[in-house]
């Protein structure tokens, strides 16, 4: 007998893609914008998706309706209005909406809520009944009389077995007439490698796109063999597009160096040839032998934060391989997502590379309902 139920602010689908198979049955979802609705549908036919906006009553209702007699919510409320990579607005309007989510599981009454986000979530304020709290102030306002909770622990995937550095805010309740609690489960032994994850793939030469293609195959002659030898990896695994200035940068840089650091000459330039003034965690490779950094939306960027492939020294030339960002199937590696995933055929790179940045590691979330299948059945499967 498999567990049932709700996904809230659903994306594509991320967070459930190893549920099914572990006895967990995403029935419903929700989701506004379409195209992700879309994605969802295609991946996960069996599930019904609602496409709309929770905070309109007919979709609200239609969610309640559906979800009549599930066992456990999943809800990963929109962070860009908190993260520390988007403008953390306290006014975000979106920073509002588990407030909706809370509201569906309160009709709902579900066994257990699974509830992630950012770790500024637990430093978040909302306004509520015209007054301003925190949203873990808030949450224990609004259900501590029908639901017991964890510590409101922040964990980090890379303990979890993840090959990626990616902190969240994990916040499960379980309802008060059920005995057991579900906790964090214990982190791994051992910590996952950019080594592990990607380290067995060859080297793949970006696009230059700024230049003549004559001028780009003279700075890589190999450009046309690797991308062969990558498209029969997978077509995920193309060759990133960057300007000339900043494969320059990089082709310099050694791993877990930022472009910041070189010498003068191969420093991060802008168009007009001034330098570039930013943080020393962009322009960044990372480094073969820790987890990867948090994956974001910003990973198509040479300049956003850590986005750079590790590379390797290249004999005598000063000069290091890789001068580009992850692929796509590199980064769905670092997000333990699996290579053989039914993506659409009609999904763009750019699409795919935003949907994944806000998604959590699936097997992050498979950990965690790992431990919960164990507390229910502790539980005894109660009502």
């Amino acid at each position: 007998m498999q567990l049932k139920g709700l996904s809230l602010f659903s994306n594509v689908g991320i967070a459930e893609i190893h549920l099914e198979k572990i006895g967990c049955e995403v029935i419903v979802a929700n989701e506004i914008l379409a195209d992700r609705a879309r994605f969802y549908n295609d991946v996960f036919p069996k599930t019904k998706m609602i496409c709309g906006d929770i905070r309109e009553k007919s979709t609200f209702n239609k969610i309640v309706k559906l979800s009549d007699g599930i066992d456990f919510v999943i809800t990963t409320p929109p962070c860009q209005g908190m993260s520390t990579a988007g403008k953390q607005d306290k006014l975000d309007p979106r920073n509002n909406l588990i407030t909706y989510a809370i509201k569906a599981i309160r009709k709902i009454n579900p066994k257990y809520v699974f509830i992630e986000n950012v770790p500024q979530q637990l430093k978040t304020f909302i306004n509520y009944k015209d007054k301003s709290m925190l949203i873990p102030e808030y949450l224990k306002f609004a259900l501590r009389d029908k639901y017991s909770f964890n510590d409101n622990e922040i964990i980090n995937a890379a303990d979890y077995g993840i090959p990626q550095s990616r902190t969240r805010s994990i916040i499960l309740l379980t309802r008060k007439d059920l005995e057991y609690k579900w906790l964090t489960p214990r982190k791994k032994n051992k910590i996952s490698t950019l080594k592990d994850a990607i380290g067995d793939l060859p080297s793949l030469d970006p696009l230059i796109y700024d230049i003549s293609y004559k001028d780009h195959m003279e700075i890589f002659p190999e450009y046309e063999k690797k991308a062969e030898i990558a498209k029969l990896i997978s077509k995920w695994h193309t060759p990133p597009k960057h300007v000339y200035r900043q494969v320059i940068s990089m082709l310099h840089t050694p791993s877990g160096k930022s472009a910041f650091d070189n010498d003068k000459k191969y420093k991060p330039k802008k168009k007009d040839g001034t330098f570039v003034k930013g943080f020393k965690n962009t322009y960044k490779r990372q480094d073969w032998n820790k987890p990867g950094y948090t994956v974001t939306t910003f990973n198509r960027t040479i300049g956003s934060q850590e986005n750079v492939h590790p590379g390797r020294k290249m004999n005598g030339s000063g000069t290091y391989s890789d001068p580009r960002v992850f692929t796509v199937y590199e980064i769905m590696k670092l997000m333990t997502i699996p290579v053989n995933w039914k993506i659409p055929k009609w999904c763009s790179e750019n699409f795919l590379r935003t949907v994944i940045g806000e998604g959590i590691p699936p097997l992050l979330v498979k950990n965690f309902f790992i431990e919960l299948l164990k507390i229910d059945k502790l539980n005894g499967r109660k009502n």
